[in-house]
């Protein structure tokens, strides 16, 4: 095993030094990760490779925002203006220097380009006006309060220079990109299924030790594991299953990080099928049995869930968990909404059979055995979810919705762009006034206390009207050889487990 380990590195050694003109790899780390189509930070989130190429006015300290570009920043609440002073000195990867142009553009991008096809612009919608006071100094005028303005001042800076005048949607510098981070990419090799970025030797804060990250992209959970066995992987995020094989084994380690990223079968309303049977959303948890998922398909790994932000800042009401597994219960809530069962064993009302469909993609096998189980636990008392197996979502099939996985692993706002009616990432079209009314309250709230309070409202009534049926929240279960060292796993992480780089400057790799 060790010798064969050897030699696959070696060939891989030997291909990526080709592909990038370096001979020496030793301090370079391998990665298994997700498969990108762009490394754009307006388009890509989440996402790891646009935080190791850019960085933000801000960035997070393990779960706060602290500055980054930024210097330093102030908020004067009565014009509700922002003043960042910003780190002189600093270049793009190409050498021009970032200046406060850089800053307005990206975020007038964000805020007035109506053919940018992001899913964040719901985030910025409160930003009035962008300024340059000086090329160091930018203002930010706000129309209002945004309790979590500081978390979204972390997206990354694009250059004026080069971006300007162009479509952000299909410029070539979404697979070319340069931004101001810890690392600059190097070369996109999509035949061989490589990126590889290099430590920027002039990053204005901690140079990172590790030299050299490949970026092997990879879909097929099983193919990360396998590559990790045969010394073609350094790190990868692998799911529960998997990542039990390598517990204890020689030469690796498991690295396991908290995450609020949870899974469930989210409800596309655009369908007929939703559109008129909204009311019978929520009852579906009584008949699934999230501990039996936990234990069996996650393998311990997670927890059962009960809200989306039940892992966030300022979430876990335990008010909203008001579904215990209980069939008993299930036929009698089902029941009171009018479903009567056919004679075929299948619910019933107003002539429709409570049948509704689902997409699930085929390679992420943990997801496929959380939509089979799910889908036997329902069809037993009476409901059918049909799971219908994709390489990619296709969202005009007319599938009723798809297994879904999101996470707010920061502010509860994360969710605002996607539960809010109309909203920037509310591609399953959910819409109650109620969700509305309590996320923009909790936005623009100042005392904290007060948004706590807020936020287990929304717990309270999105339980009660649920637009996901969640399962369970996933931990963050990471392999690497034993060589590599420095990982913090004092970081919350996102959905996929992204944010595991948030500190890579202070890895080590040693072979």
């Amino acid at each position: 095993m060790a010798i064969f380990t050897c030699l696959c590195l070696s060939i891989l050694t030997a291909q990526v030094a080709r592909a990038a003109d370096m001979s020496d790899l030793s301090n370079t780390l391998i990665y298994a990760g997700e498969n990108p189509e762009t490394i754009n930070p307006l388009l890509n989130i989440p996402a790891e490779l646009p935080s190791l190429v850019f960085s933000g006015l801000m960035k997070y300290d393990y779960n706060k925002p602290v500055p980054d570009l930024a210097e330093s920043y102030e908020y004067d609440d009565a014009s509700l203006t922002y003043t960042f002073k910003l780190r002189k000195g600093v270049k793009f990867h190409d050498g021009k220097e970032l200046t406060a142009d850089d800053v307005v553009f990206t975020y007038e991008t964000l805020t007035k380009d109506d053919t940018l096809a992001s899913s964040v612009t719901s985030n910025y919608q409160d930003i009035a006006s962008v300024s340059a006071v000086d090329p160091y100094t930018v203002k930010i005028v706000m129309s209002q309060f945004n309790a979590a303005m500081l978390d979204y001042f972390t997206i990354g800076i694009c250059p004026k220079h080069i971006l300007e005048g162009q479509n952000f949607n299909t410029t070539p510098f979404n697979q070319n990109p340069i931004g101001t981070g810890r690392y600059k990419f190097v070369e996109w090799d999509t035949a061989g299924n490589t990126i590889i970025v290099e430590k920027n030797a002039d990053y204005y804060d901690k140079v990172p030790n590790i030299d050299r990250i490949v970026y092997k992209t990879v879909a097929v959970e099983s193919t990360k594991a396998l590559m990790l066995q045969a010394g073609e992987a350094d790190l990868a995020w692998l799911n529960s299953k998997y990542a039990a094989r390598f517990r204890g084994l020689e030469g690796f380690k498991n690295i396991d990080f908290k995450t609020a990223d949870y899974r469930g079968a989210s409800f596309d309303f655009h369908t007929d099928f939703w559109q008129k049977n909204k009311d019978s959303t929520g009852v579906l948890n009584y008949a699934i049995n999230k501990k039996e998922i936990v234990e069996g398909v996650l393998v311990g790994e997670g927890l059962p869930a009960y809200s989306p932000i039940q892992l966030s800042t300022f979430g876990g009401n335990t008010k909203a968990d008001i579904y215990p597994y209980d069939l008993a219960r299930f036929s009698q809530e089902i029941e009171k909404l009018g479903w009567k069962k056919g004679a075929d064993g299948i619910y019933e009302r107003n002539g429709q059979k409570f049948s509704f469909s689902i997409q699930v993609r085929d390679y992420e096998e943990e997801r496929v055995d959380i939509a089979n189980v799910v889908s036997r636990m329902l069809q037993a008392v009476g409901v059918e979810m049909k799971i219908n197996l994709v390489t990619r979502f296709d969202w005009k099939a007319g599938y009723n919705g798809f297994l879904a996985g999101m996470a707010a692993e920061f502010d509860p706002d994360q969710f605002y762009a996607t539960l809010v009616t109309g909203a920037s990432e509310n591609t399953m079209a959910y819409s109650n006034p109620e969700i509305d009314d309590l996320m923009n309250k909790g936005r623009h709230a100042k005392d904290p206390n007060e948004r706590k309070q807020i936020y287990a409202q929304f717990e309270e009534a999105y339980a009660k009207s649920p637009g996901t049926l969640l399962v369970a929240f996933l931990n963050g279960n990471y392999v690497s050889v034993a060589g590599l060292d420095g990982l913090d796993t004092g970081r919350v992480l996102g959905h996929h487990a992204v944010g595991v780089f948030w500190n890579v400057e202070n890895w080590t790799l040693k072979r």
